[in-house]
């Protein structure tokens, strides 16, 4: 995924800083920007489910810094939602060893299932991090399942906006205000669990609950 800046920190810019400076400690933890799932899926390159089934530590700048160690898991992809362009077959993930770089710890020992999202090395690796879309496949809602495959898709093109305080207002046609964190101090409320932001018919976008039974297709961007 082409991480944003806003989201997430870098993991390449990390890795300078850490060469350059001969760091002996990580000083600063891993900082994500609070995001919808949708805009974790729609700023990803690679979104897949997949099994965890083995894992091992490598080195692939071939440093000997114990930082620059990447956990490699290895995979087996049961489905690819996004990323058709840039893979056709995946067998490895990796992740930085330490949380403080933004690193994932999986289950690797259960053949545990998990949705992945991520970025794609200029190599070809798959690079997962705490700043991406990574869940267990069994925590997800039926709602999240079923937006996957296509309605956050449709959605990529709207914009999300987060509410932290009142008044918090639209700015346009073409956004959705989240308001898990502001109703239940939350970010796995209602609207993350069950709603994608699709654009409609006249170029407007707002929030479409998937799964049976929804009471009215749209919500007013009023509405939670």
């Amino acid at each position: 995924m082409a991480v944003s800046q806003e989201r997430s920190v870098c993991l390449g810019l990390w890795v300078l800083l850490l060469l350059s400076a001969g760091m002996e400690d990580v000083v600063e933890g891993c900082s994500c920007y609070p995001a919808h799932p949708q805009q974790l899926f729609c700023s990803a390159e690679i979104v897949i489910r997949a099994k965890i089934s083995g894992e091992k530590i490598v080195s692939p700048s071939n440093s000997s810094s114990p930082y620059m160690k990447m956990i490699q898991y290895e995979i087996k992809m049961i489905k690819m939602f996004k990323g058709f362009d840039k893979a056709k077959d995946i067998q490895y993930v990796y992740t930085p060893v330490f949380s403080s770089l933004c690193g994932v710890k999986l289950d690797s020992n259960n053949k545990a299932g998990y949705l992945l999202s991520g970025s794609m090395w200029s190599d070809g690796r798959i690079s997962i991090g705490q700043c991406d879309l990574v869940e267990s496949w069994d925590n997800l809602s039926l709602s999240q399942k079923k937006n996957l495959n296509y309605r956050y898709q449709m959605g990529c093109e709207c914009r999300i906006n987060t509410c932290y305080t009142v008044p918090c207002a639209s700015t346009g046609e073409n956004e959705c205000l989240w308001t898990d964190w502001l109703l239940d101090n939350s970010l796995n409320g209602e609207q993350a669990r069950q709603y994608a932001c699709i654009r409609r018919s006249d170029t407007s976008c707002s929030w479409y609950r998937g799964g049976p039974p929804p009471e009215k297709d749209f919500l007013d961007m009023t509405d939670p």
